[in-house]
This record gives structure tokens, sequence and C-alpha cells, in this order.
């Protein structure tokens, strides 16, 4: 046994694999370093895109929700506006229902002036 640890060949052996361990102990180790900057430098990058898309998100919302009060601004004034006409036209309507009421001709099966004055007023 002492024999075979005295001998020179199997020192030698015994030294290429400690050296072949120390080389591949320090390939793994550069190999750590260069993966734990890699993910640091993408994490931030991933961190900056991110924040962007949130901020992009942030913006639409916000440009989405102005069009939409503008909107609804624009809405209101024009239903505003019919409702006005819609009265116009009641009162117009009123007024030719109480002339034709009070036309004396109204019972006639001719049309008179007035009654066609009346019916030019709704055109």
């Amino acid at each position: 046994m002492i024999a075979l640890i005295a001998n020179k060949w199997l020192g030698y052996l015994i030294a290429g694999g400690v050296a072949v361990g120390l080389v591949l102990l320090a390939a793994n180790a550069v190999y750590n370093r260069g993966y734990d900057a890699a993910a640091g430098k993408f994490t931030a990058e991933i961190a900056t895109i991110k924040a962007a898309a949130v901020e992009a998100r942030d913006k639409e919302a916000s440009r989405q929700e102005a069009a939409n009060n503008a909107a609804k601004a624009r809405e209101a004034a024009r239903i505003a506006e019919i409702e006005a006409e819609n009265q116009t036209l009641e009162q117009k309507i009123e007024e030719l229902q109480r002339e034709a009421s009070q036309d004396p001709d109204a019972g006639r099966a001719a049309i008179g002036a007035s009654s066609v004055q009346r019916i030019n007023k709704i055109r």
C-alpha cells in the first residue's frame, strides 16, 4: 500500500486531478460572477421597461378619460339643443292646434286660406 502512495506516477495523477479540479473551480467562479453581473444588468433593464410601460398605461388612461369627458360635454350640449328645439316645436304645434280649433271653416270639406297658412307653417 505504501508502495502505491510512494509511486511517482500515482503522485502525478493525483496532482493532475487536483489541478483540473482547481481549474474547474476557477472557471465556475468566473461563470457565476458573469451570470450575476448579467442578471443584475437585465433586472435593471426589465425594471426600466416596466416603469415605462406603467407610465405609458397611465398616460393612455388619462388621455382616454379626457376624451370621454369631452365627448360627454359635447353630448350634454347637443341634448340641450335638441330639447330646446323640441320645446319650440311643441309650442308651434300647440299654437297651430289652437288656431285650428278657432277656425270657423274647420268643418268644411275644402281647405280655406287660413288652413293653407297653418299647413305651410308646419313645413
